[in-house]
């Protein structure tokens, strides 16, 4: 390949780890909607049990997708719950938003 080869701003590297990351999250939050009951996140004191409720297949993209988004930062003294469950109001919040960016496009 010569240096003439000119790549589309949709295929740049950046352009398609975004495009990776919505699809991880929107497969991950799919798999929340169908695996856990929205009843049991009122009460995060008991924690989730997120693995014991998604199935074997499904749990490497959810966890990956959970986990990073549930990272605790210098200083952050909440729980993994309470971090996971910031995490999933991201995780619906960053679907929605590609959702409605797709609308516009």
């Amino acid at each position: 390949m010569g240096s003439s080869t000119v790549r589309s701003l949709d295929r740049e590297p950046a352009a398609l780890a975004m495009r990776i990351g919505v699809v991880a999250a929107e497969a991950a939050l799919a798999t929340f909607a169908r695996n856990l009951d929205l009843e049991d996140l009122d009460d995060l004191a008991d924690g989730i049990d997120f693995q014991g409720a998604i199935g074997p297949a499904e749990w490497p993209v959810f966890s990956l997708v959970i986990d990073t988004l549930a990272e605790a930062g210098p200083g952050d003294r909440r729980t993994l719950d309470e971090r996971r469950a910031d995490a999933l109001n991201d995780l619906a919040r960053i679907c929605m938003a590609a959702k409605d960016r797709a609308g516009a496009a």
